[in-house]
């Protein structure tokens, strides 16, 4: 690494700010149809024109808006993921990250102290950091999941729990790749309405069950053929990630499958280098979360009872891996 890049990655943040924004500011929803002067995206902001400018411009040299001699517009790229006309909006977990970064400018003292600096938002009772939070899992796992779904073979197993399944996202690929399986997602009550609106926006609440309750201390139910746990195990340490996968495997019929999607790292805990620094958000976030590596993966599965322990040969963005095994 050079100087130059030494710097850059210093004030890396600053496109991330831009970004941050101009999601907020919902202006590329305003870019999609047609170009649109500085003035106008201002006015239909509430915004200060030279303010404007400049951040349409900035975002113009992020490559992330387009500027010809009729206005700005938005690109291919952020017109399908930054708009909210579109199907694939991304802008939830987007704003998330912003929502992270009051925490992250404290890292210093949560490195110092060990000890959460950041907000809760999967508990918080602010409404709109709560719902980024949820629909920001949502726009996540939807990307993820029509390439995790159809490598994974549930045929013939017809009783999936989805362990810590928020929105409930992955249960529903679930049931819309596979007819004959039925789900149960399990969260905490503050997801329940929103996963059950979900599951009842595609058709499938004759399907999938939502059922609230705190994983760590109350029962999940039993007799599944599957249990996935997506995301789940990072909030937690080491203890309580290794009970959780007991109580999953506990929860299923003999010859039962259990399927865990995390960030994983690499054995010596320095790569890839997501996982890495999703191991601080947590660190920042979380009293004990952290991320694992794939040999402390393979080790609490095996001491859970999982055989047959296997990484998916998958490809998946951020560093994530699904690690999965079979009780007897």
């Amino acid at each position: 690494m050079t100087p130059a890049e030494l710097l850059k990655l210093s004030g890396g943040y600053w496109s991330s700010c831009a970004l941050h924004s101009g999601v907020r500011l919902d202006l590329f929803s305003h870019l999609t149809d047609e170009p649109t002067s500085a003035a106008d995206i201002a006015r239909l902001t509430s915004c200060d024109q030279r303010g404007m400018t400049m951040l349409l411009d900035a975002l113009a040299a992020l490559e992330l808006v387009l500027k010809g001699t009729n206005g700005y517009s938005a690109t291919p790229l952020s017109a399908e993921f930054l708009s909210k006309k579109s199907e694939r909006y991304l802008g939830y977990i987007i704003q998330h990250h912003q929502h992270l970064m009051t925490g992250w400018n404290r890292l210093d003292q949560a490195v110092k102290n060990g000890t959460p600096v950041g907000i809760s938002s999967s508990h918080t009772d602010d409404e709109t950091i709560r719902e980024c939070f949820l629909m920001g899992m949502f726009n996540m796992a939807s990307q993820a999941a029509p390439v995790v779904v159809p490598s994974i073979d549930l045929g013939g197993r017809r009783r999936l729990l989805d362990l810590g399944g928020g929105p409930g996202t992955y249960a529903i690929h679930f049931c819309r790749h596979n007819p004959e399986l039925q789900a149960v997602i399990y969260d905490l009550p503050t997801t329940r309405t929103f996963a059950e609106r979900t599951v009842e926006s595609f058709g499938l609440s004759h399907r999938i069950t939502v059922v609230s309750g705190d994983i760590t201390s109350d029962p999940i139910g039993k007799d599944f053929d599957v249990v996935w746990i997506s995301q789940l195990l990072h909030s937690e340490g080491p203890q309580s990630a290794a009970a959780i996968l007991k109580k999953a495997a506990q929860a299923l019929v003999p010859g039962g499958m259990i399927v865990v999607q995390e960030f994983i790292l690499d054995n010596m805990r320095t790569a890839p280098p997501f996982p890495a620094l999703f191991s601080l958000n947590m660190l920042i976030n979380t009293t004990h979360g952290q991320s694992y590596s794939q040999g402390e993966l393979e080790e609490m599965l095996a001491n859970a009872g999982v055989t047959d322990i296997k990484r998916l040969d998958v490809e998946l963005p951020s560093g994530a891996g699904i690690m999965m095994g079979t009780v007897a």
